[in-house]
C-alpha cells in the first residue's frame, strides 16, 4: 500500500450539477473508511443520512458544532469543514482511508476562509483524498498543491436565463433565494396566498424542521421552495428554477452585490443530471433586468474570474504561553497565493481575555492554554458583538481552569432552562436558538462536562423546540389578511390600491388598516407585530405621497386662525395645524428671526411644496409677532434706526435682545449716557424706566410672554420653560414655580416670593407719595394688604427701590431714607441658588435685593440725607450727610437694631431731608 506521501491527492473541479459530490460519496464507500467536510451542517446532515442508508447507522457519525453522532464502532465520519478530526482523529482510527473537502473555493472566503485553507493543505486520506470546487479555483491549487491531479468535469445539463418573472408567474419546481430571514418568510407567504404554499429551508431551522420541510417539497406537497443561500452550497434538490429575491447581502461587514461566481453557485442548483435548468429574478417585468447582460453571459458559460489568493492562519500552534499562541495566530503566510486572514472571533475573544488578570494566572502550562484556546473557539452564534461573547467564554473558561475542569452540571442545566420557552416574537426565539447553539457546542466537548451526552440530548432537543417554534411563529405572521394584501403587490407600485384616510387618521390599504396620520407623519398600526412594521411604512411611503401633497395644498390655502403655537415646557416650540405640529422653531442669527423646521412627515415632499409651506408658516409667524409683541418689533426697529441718538438706540438694543425687559442694574451705564431729553424717545416706544426694571407692559400679556419665551429659550439653547398662570400678579412663598419662566414674565423676587414687575413700581411710587405727604406707609397699607405680600418681602421690595432705616431716638421707631442705588453687580450665573438669611436677620444688612436687580447710580441722588449730587460737589463727603463712612459707633448701633429684630409695625417715615431725592427720583425722571 503506497505511504500517505506518496498518494497524489486529486482536486475535482467544474461547476454546479457536475456530480462532483457523488462521485466522493461513492469513492468514499469504497474504502474502509472516510472522512468528507462540508461547508453547511445542513449538507453535513443530507449526506450523513444518505451514507447511513449504504453503510448502516452504526457504521456512520456526524460532527458539527451542535450536533455529534458518533457510533462506537463508526467507519465514515461527515462534518462541517471546522469538526473535522484532520489532527487527531476520530474515536480509535488515527487516520482515514478517504478524505474529502467539499467547497474548496470557500478558502478566498475572509471569516471561514483559513478553515478551508488549511483542509486544503493539509486534510489527506491514507489511500485517497479529494478536493472539491470551482474551476476557479485550479490554478492556485496547482501553485499549492504541486503534486495535485485536477480533474475538471462539464455541467451534466445546460443553464439558461429566463429574465424576470412574478411570483404568480413562476413555474412549478422553483426555488426562490432571499438573503434575509425577513425576505425568506415574505416571499413565502406571498406563495401561500398565490401559489398553495411553500416549503422552508434556511440555517436557522434545526435539522428536523429542515428536513420535512423540503420532505414537503421533494413529495410535491407544494410547488415552491423558499430558501437562503444555503441551497447554493451542495444542498440536492429536484429544482428545475432558482429565481434571485435580490442580488444583494450582507456579508457580515457591509452590504454588496453578488458575484458572478456566488450568483453562479446559486442559480445553478436549477437542473438535476441531464434535465435543464433555468435562473432568473422575481423583480418588476417593467423594470430594468436585476442581471446585467455580462453577468448573464458569464453564468451560462460557467465563465468566472478566477481565484488569485485565499485566506491562510496557522493551524498547528505552540501552546506554551499565550503570548506564542497570539504570536502565531498573527502570523503572516510565507507562501505565494496566500494572505493572513483578518482577525476572526475566535483570535479577538483570545486578545480580549489575555488582558484579564485572572485569565493569565491560570493559563499556565501547555494544557490550560490550550484549553483556553479550546474556549475561545466556541463559535458565536448569537452575533451580539465581541464584549457579549467575551464575558460568556470568560465565563466557561473560569469553569474549566479550577478543579475538575468541569463546568457544572446544575448551572449548565440552569441556563438551557433559561432559554426553554417558546414564547414570544420572531427576535426573541432567534435569539434564543442562538444562545442553545452555543450551549450545544459545548456539550460536545466530552472533556468540559461530566455527563456530556446528557446535556448535549437536552440541547439539541431544545433547539428542535425553539426552531419550530421560531418557523410557526414566523408562518404565522404572514397569515394576516393585511400583510397578503400588500405582499401581493410587493415592489409593484403601479398596483391599482385603494388608500383611504378617514377624518380622525386611520389610513387603509384595500380596507385593511396599516396605520395612523398625525399631521404629514405617518405611524404604522400599533397592532402590527414588530417584524412587520417595515413592511407597513414601505407600503405607505408608495401609497401616501398623492395624499399628503393634497393636504400640503389645503395648508396653503388655510387662514391663519387654522394655526396655534405650542410651547410645553421641556419641549419644543412648534407650530400647529389641525392639531398636529407641522414645524418647530430652532435658533436664528437674532432673536426675532428664528428658523423653521418642518417636520419630518413633510421631508418626502417635492421641494417647491416644502418650501412654500415654509413660506406661509413664516407669513403666519411674522403676522403673530405684529400682533402679540409689536413692542419688540419696535425696539429692534428702533435700535437700527439713523434718526435716533446713538445712546437711544444701545438702550432700544439691549432691551430687544433680551426680549424687552430687563433690570436696571443692568442698563444703567447705557441709560446714563441717555440725555433727559432723548428719554422721550424711549417713552415714545413704550418702554417704561422704572426705579428697578426698564420694560413694556404690552411684553406682559400672557401670549406675548409665550413668545418671549420660546424666542429667548431658543437663544439661551434650553428647553422651554414654565411660566406663571395667566393674570397672576402675586406668585406667594411655597409656590412651585420655574425661577427662569417667572423672570421671562416680568416677575421680580422680593424674600421669597415673586412680584409682577409693574406692581412693584408702583407700591415702590405708592412710598415715595406717603412719605411726601408725611404719612406712614407699611405692610398694614391697604394696598400691600390686598396685593397679599407679606411684610418681609415688602421691606425686601423697599431695600431693592432704594430706603434704608435710619434709628430715630426721639421717635422711639425706626426711621426710613432714600439711600440712592449702590454699584450694579454682576448677575447670578443660571441655575445658582440664591442664599438667603434667617427673617430676623434682615436689619441694615439685609437691605440687600436681588442680585442684578436694583438700579445703579446714574443721575439719581447719592447716598445722603436726602440731598441731590448736584447740591454737593462729587469730592464733598466730609459733611454730615449720609454718605461719610459709617463710625465704629454707628456700626454698633446698627448691629444692635439688626439683632433686636423687625419691630411691628414697621413703617417708613420720611425725613425731611429725604424728601427731595425722592421728588427727583419719582417725580421727574421720567
Amino acid at each position: 500500500m503506497a505511504s500517505r506521501a506518496q498518494v497524489v491527492p486529486k482536486a475535482v473541479l467544474g461547476p454546479t450539477n457536475t456530480g462532483k459530490t457523488h462521485l466522493a460519496i461513492e469513492r468514499m464507500c469504497g474504502h474502509s473508511s472516510g472522512l468528507m467536510g462540508f461547508p453547511l451542517r445542513l449538507l453535513a446532515r443530507e449526506v450523513y443520512d444518505r451514507v447511513c442508508r449504504i453503510k448502516g447507522a452504526d457504521q456512520v457519525a456526524l460532527l458539527t458544532g451542535e450536533e455529534r453522532i458518533a457510533p462506537p464502532n463508526a467507519r465514515y465520519v461527515m462534518a462541517t469543514a471546522e469538526a473535522m478530526p484532520v489532527r487527531g482523529g476520530f474515536g480509535p482510527f488515527s487516520d482515514f482511508a478517504f478524505v474529502g473537502v467539499d467547497e474548496i473555493q470557500l478558502a478566498a472566503d475572509p471569516e471561514r476562509g483559513h478553515i478551508f485553507t488549511d483542509r486544503l493543505l493539509h486534510a489527506r486520506g491514507r489511500e485517497e483524498t479529494m478536493l472539491l470546487g470551482s474551476a476557479s479555483m485550479a490554478p492556485l491549487v496547482r501553485a499549492l498543491v504541486p503534486d495535485v491531479e485536477i480533474v475538471s468535469r462539464p455541467r451534466f445539463s445546460t443553464l439558461r436565463y429566463a429574465g424576470s418573472r412574478k411570483l404568480s408567474r413562476l413555474p412549478k419546481r422553483s426555488a426562490i433565494v432571499a438573503f434575509s430571514v425577513e425576505e425568506v418568510y415574505r416571499v413565502a407567504e406571498m406563495l401561500r396566498q398565490q401559489r398553495g404554499g411553500a416549503a422552508v429551508v434556511m440555517g436557522a431551522l434545526s435539522p428536523a424542521t429542515r428536513n420535512a420541510q423540503v420532505a414537503m417539497f421533494e413529495a410535491g406537497e407544494v410547488d415552491y421552495l423558499v430558501a437562503t443561500d444555503a441551497i447554493g452550497m451542495g444542498l440536492n434538490l429536484n429544482v428545475d428554477h432558482v429565481a434571485f429575491a435580490s442580488l444583494r447581502k450582507f456579508d457580515g461587514q457591509r452590504t454588496r452585490r453578488l458575484t458572478v461566481a456566488e450568483m453562479a453557485q446559486i442559480a445553478g442548483r436549477a437542473g438535476r443530471h441531464q434535465c435543464d435548468g433555468t435562473f432568473g429574478d422575481i423583480g418588476p417585468s417593467d423594470g430594468p433586468p436585476a442581471f446585467t447582460a455580462e453577468e448573464v453571459e458569464r453564468i451560462e458559460e460557467h465563465r468566472f474570474d478566477r481565484v488569485e489568493q485565499i485566506f491562510w492562519r496557522e493551524a498547528d500552534l505552540p501552546m506554551d504561553d499565550v503570548d506564542g499562541l497570539i504570536e502565531a495566530l498573527e502570523e503572516r503566510p510565507g507562501r505565494s497565493g496566500l494572505r493572513a486572514a483578518p482577525e476572526a472571533i475566535d483570535l479577538a475573544v483570545l486578545k480580549y481575555l489575555a488582558d484579564l488578570p485572572d485569565v493569565r494566572e491560570r493559563a499556565r502550562g501547555p494544557r490550560q492554554v490550550a484549553r483556553l484556546w479550546a474556549a475561545c473557539s466556541v463559535p458565536d452564534f448569537q452575533k451580539l458583538g465581541l464584549e457579549h461573547h467575551a464575558r460568556t467564554i470568560h465565563r466557561l473558561w473560569l469553569w474549566l481552569s479550577q478543579g475538575n475542569g468541569h463546568i457544572p452540571q446544575d448551572w449548565f442545566a440552569g441556563q438551557l432552562a433559561r432559554l426553554d420557552n417558546v414564547q414570544g416574537d420572531v427576535d426573541a426565539l432567534a435569539g434564543r436558538i442562538g444562545a442553545v447553539r452555543i450551549w450545544a457546542y459545548v456539550a460536545q466537548r466530552d472533556d468540559w462536562l461530566a455527563q456530556p451526552a446528557e446535556m448535549a440530548a437536552r440541547a439539541r432537543a431544545l433547539e428542535d423546540r425553539l426552531s419550530d417554534a421560531l418557523h410557526a411563529a414566523l408562518r404565522q405572521r404572514f397569515v394576516d389578511r393585511r400583510a397578503s394584501a400588500l405582499l401581493r403587490r410587493a415592489g409593484d407600485t403601479n398596483a391599482l390600491l385603494t388608500v383611504d384616510v378617514d377624518s380622525v387618521g386611520n389610513v387603509t390599504v384595500d380596507g385593511h388598516k396599516i396605520g395612523m396620520l398625525r399631521g404629514f407623519r405617518f405611524a404604522v398600526d400599533p397592532t402590527a407585530r414588530a417584524t412587520e412594521r417595515r413592511l407597513l411604512l414601505a407600503a405607505a411611503e408608495r401609497r401616501l405621497g398623492a395624499h399628503l401633497n393634497e393636504m400640503a395644498q389645503a395648508l396653503l390655502a388655510v387662514d391663519d386662525k387654522a394655526f396655534s403655537f405650542a410651547s410645553p415646557p421641556g419641549g419644543d416650540a412648534q407650530i400647529i395645524w389641525n392639531g398636529h405640529p407641522v414645524a418647530t422653531l430652532k435658533a436664528g442669527q437674532r432673536l426675532l428671526v428664528p428658523e423653521l423646521a418642518l417636520d419630518a412627515g413633510l421631508s418626502g415632499l417635492a421641494p417647491e411644496i416644502q418650501q412654500g409651506v415654509r413660506e406661509r408658516l413664516g407669513v403666519w409667524m411674522a403676522g403673530q409677532f405684529e400682533r402679540h409683541i409689536p413692542a419688540l418689533l419696535k425696539m429692534e426697529a428702533g435700535s437700527t434706526d439713523p434718526e435716533l441718538p446713538a445712546p437711544v438706540r444701545a438702550v432700544l438694543a439691549q432691551l430687544a435682545d433680551a426680549g424687552g425687559i430687563m433690570p436696571r442694574t443692568q442698563l444703567d451705564e447705557a441709560l446714563g449716557q441717555v440725555a433727559k431729553e432723548d428719554r422721550a424717545h424711549l417713552r415714545k416706544a413704550g418702554v417704561v424706566i422704572g426705579v428697578m426694571d426698564l420694560y413694556h407692559p404690552g411684553l406682559m400679556k400672557p401670549a406675548a410672554a409665550q413668545w418671549r419665551m420660546a424666542l429667548l429659550s431658543l437663544k439661551r439653547g434650553k428647553p422651554l420653560v414654565a411660566l406663571p398662570a395667566a393674570g397672576s400678579v402675586l406668585l406667594p412663598a411655597g409656590e412651585e414655580l420655574d425661577e427662569i419662566g417667572a423672570r421671562i414674565a416680568g416677575f421680580r423676587q422680593l424674600g421669597e416670593a415673586w412680584l409682577r414687575i409693574d406692581m412693584a413700581e408702583r407700591l415702590a411710587r405708592g412710598a415715595h407719595e406717603a412719605i411726601a405727604a408725611g404719612k406712614p406707609y407699611g405692610a398694614e397699607d391697604p394696598t400691600i394688604v390686598s396685593i397679599g405680600l407679606n411684610e418681609a418681602s415688602f421691606l425686601d421690595l423697599m431695600r431693592q427701590a432704594g430706603f434704608r432705616p435710619v434709628p430715630d431716638a426721639a421717635e422711639g421707631a425706626p426711621n426710613w431714607a432714600f439711600r440712592g442705588r449702590p454699584k450694579a453687580r454682576p448677575p447670578r450665573p443660571e441655575g445658582e441658588q440664591r442664599r438667603r438669611r434667617p427673617q430676623g436677620d434682615r436689619g441694615q444688612q439685609g437691605d440687600r435685593g436681588q442680585q442684578g436687580d436694583r438700579p445703579q447710580r446714574a443721575d439719581r441722588p447719592e447716598r445722603g440725607r436726602g440731598r441731590p449730587d448736584q447740591d454737593r460737589p462729587q469730592g464733598d463727603r466730609k459733611g454730615k450727610g449720609g454718605d461719610r463712612k459709617p463710625r465704629p459707633q454707628d456700626r454698633d448701633r446698627q448691629r444692635d437694631d439688626r439683632d433686636r429684630g423687625p419691630r411691628e409695625p414697621r413703617q417708613i417715615v420720611a425725613t425731611g431731608k429725604a424728601l427731595a431725592g425722592l421728588g427727583a427720583l419719582f417725580g421727574r425722571e421720567e
